[in-house]
């Protein structure tokens, strides 16, 4: 098939797909102007050419009797039109007959309602009787339409279908996806082929290399088949993206539809489902046509835990008949595919644990790639990846950027260069510096800095110790992250901070989960030290102390009372379900030794700050002062760490 063929293959293949809508770029705007013309010809015809009615008494007494009358003209034998003499109109008595702008000196100028012909015929006789012969006035008679009579019936009714078709083209519009009621069950993929093409290539996708050549492996089998099936290799019929949010499967997707020379079909998974019974499966199976038809493609479904979640009887009570009637049609045409039609699916979600066993088996979705968040080498690309488009100044140091933003995830990175350039803007500076970057970073991190929130010289005070208390806690415990620096700037909801370079890490120790536990606890030790009370400044605190604290006893299996035993649920089946998965007894238990841990973490975090309290006050001191203490001050008053600080922090 030459080029010419496949261009009138696809404009027939879209114009077989939209039966009901016009063609591309036309609009019925003769429609509009017919209706248009037809209610203003009715009003110029119902204002115009409407003459005065009057009653016989008075037609026979001033006009007939006067001979003012030049003929009378008998219309559909039901009323008589009357013409005035032209050189009569000139009375004062026929003043009122050309004041309308649209009357005609030739009239008709007056009308009478006749019962019936006979009768006029008869009392016009009668009338003219002492007339002479060239005196009386002469009739005619005419069988008309009345078209105003029609239009009266014909303008209602066309008003009537203009507003449902306007109605009708909204809905199809808004509700339906496509351009016509007609098309509700239609698919509402957006279709990249060759004249429609993504811009993202697999270049600007960092980072994420295994995921990226499983992904390249289809792209290729794609463009050169032969070269798995002469071996006998069958290509995964599916492919599912997992990850958490951010870690770029959308991405993916993009840079598949750029690098694939082949038709895109890109969807969410929440377009199958709608409130009317069957569309969804209706889509399910026009997707699938519209694919195989133009074999070989790939179907990408974003976000399809919205239509693939379980279906369990723990979800009974929240079942959606139409959302399981297009779940079964997609895990029945995942599943009829003949062997290499040329048509694959991909499917990206942050949700795995809800989805349907049976969409995630094999011969479906084969081949699950899990996108984990960046390593420090992968955030270093993904960094070169965002810093093309920006101007960037020569201080820029990217392995500094990457190692000051452990567990940020491809949005996040984004989302800090983009930032960079809005504060290096807002300074009306000519490049984006490497401060612009560490504020993008504290901003995306912390919030924005609000030096303008107003606060008691008193609270101010109870802030700098408790934020050293943080600090001086955190730098003689063994396994916590290097400290960076310590502000009492309020940002975002809190009134200070602490600043950590936390280091990436697989497994946790106990040890180093209570010495997190006592660093977090420094502060409110800190306040009971300084001022022998506490205050709800450390709520955050103490609420992450104790979710931290439940994760070790109840999943880690990290208390010796409670043994080797794990209550996390991967699954997430648990949660639908409100009670827990163990007995009172163990619950009891499991309380008690959350608050023996915590309660004995917050007691080794005193002893320590009573340890070194002169260098926490010092420290509070320099706060109160400066508001914010780097890593170069905090070696100045509390010596050097015994962690080593990465020698790219120090610089």
């Amino acid at each position: 098939m030459d080029h010419k063929e496949e261009e009138n293959s696809d404009k027939s293949f879209s114009e077989e797909r939209n039966p009901m809508t016009l063609p591309k770029g036309s609009k019925p705007y003769w429609l509009y102007f017919l209706f248009l013309f037809l209610i203003l010809f009715s009003i110029f015809n119902w204002t115009a050419t409407k003459p005065n009615e009057i009653s016989w008494l008075t037609f026979e007494q001033t006009m007939l009797s006067a001979h003012d009358v030049a003929k009378i003209v008998v219309v559909n034998k039901e009323s008589a039109e009357i013409y005035i003499k032209e050189d009569r109109l000139k009375a004062p008595k026929y003043s009122t007959i050309l004041k309308g702008a649209f009357m005609s000196k030739l009239g008709p100028h007056y009308a009478i309602q006749i019962g019936s012909v006979e009768s006029f015929e008869s009392k016009l006789q009668q009338a003219q009787q002492n007339f002479l012969p060239e005196e009386r006035v002469e009739i005619t008679y005419q069988n008309r339409t009345n078209w105003t009579a029609v239009l009266s019936w014909i303008v209602p009714f066309g008003l009537l279908i203009l507003f449902w078709v306007f109605m009708l083209r909204g809905l199809g519009r808004s509700s339906m996806g496509g351009g016509s009621i007609f098309n509700f069950g239609k698919s509402t993929a957006k279709l990249f082929d060759k004249d429609i093409k993504s811009t993202v290539t697999f270049k600007d996708v960092a980072g994420l290399r295994e995921a990226k050549s499983e992904v390249e492996e289809i792209v290729d089998f794609l463009k050169n088949p032969k070269t798995y099936t002469k071996l006998g290799a069958k290509i995964p019929k599916g492919v599912m993206l997992v990850g958490p949010t951010g870690t770029g499967k959308t991405l993916m997707a993009k840079a598949v539809a750029g690098e694939a020379q082949v038709p895109f079909f890109s969807l969410s998974g929440s377009e199958f489902v709608e409130m009317f019974v069957g569309v969804g499966a209706s889509r399910v199976r026009d997707l699938f046509k519209q694919a195989k038809e133009k074999a070989p493609s790939i179907i990408f479904i974003d976000e399809i835990d919205a239509v693939g979640r379980s279906r369990s009887k723990a979800n009974a009570f929240q079942a959606n008949d139409e959302r399981e009637n297009t779940l079964n049609q997609l895990l029945t045409e995942l599943d009829g595919f003949g062997t290499n039609t040329g048509v694959i699916v991909l499917a990206a979600t942050n949700r795995a644990d809800i989805l349907d066993k049976a969409l995630l088996r094999p011969g479906r979705f084969d081949r699950h790639i899990y996108l984990e968040l960046p390593t420090k080498q992968e955030r270093m690309e993904i960094f070169e990846v965002h810093l093309r488009p920006i101007k960037k100044a020569k201080d820029v140091d990217v392995k500094l950027l990457a190692s000051m933003s452990p567990g940020f995830s491809g949005a996040d990175i984004a989302n800090i260069c983009n930032e960079a350039a809005l504060i290096a803007a807002r300074k009306k500076k000519e490049a984006v510096e490497q401060e612009d970057f560490m504020e993008a970073r504290d901003r995306v991190v912390g919030g924005l800095e609000r030096k303008g929130k107003i606060i008691s010289p008193k609270e101010k005070e109870i802030v700098a110790y408790h934020e050293a208390g943080h600090a001086v806690a955190s730098w003689f415990l063994k396994n916590v992250d290097a400290l960076v620096k310590v502000s009492i700037i309020p940002r975002g909801k809190s009134l200070g901070s602490a600043w950590y370079l936390p280091e990436e890490h697989q497994i946790v120790t106990k040890a180093k989960f209570i010495d997190q536990l006592c660093a977090t606890l420094g502060g409110r030790a800190a306040e009971e030290i300084i001022f022998n009370e506490v205050s709800s400044g450390a709520l955050d605190d103490l609420e992450k102390v104790t979710k931290q604290a439940y994760t070790m006893v109840a999943y880690y299996g990290l208390n010796d009372k409670i043994g080797p035993l794990s209550f996390y649920d991967s699954t997430g089946e648990n949660e639908r379900f409100l009670g827990k998965p163990y007995s009172e007894n163990m619950a009891m238990i499991i309380d008690k030794e959350v608050q023996a841990l915590i309660v004995s973490s917050y007691n080794k975090t005193i002893e320590l700050l009573l340890k070194h309290q002169s260098k926490l006050e010092s420290l509070g001191q320099l706060l109160l002062k400066k508001e914010v203490v780097y890593l170069e001050d905090l070696e100045k008053i509390l010596g050097k760490r015994t962690k080593e600080i990465p020698a790219q922090v120090r610089d």
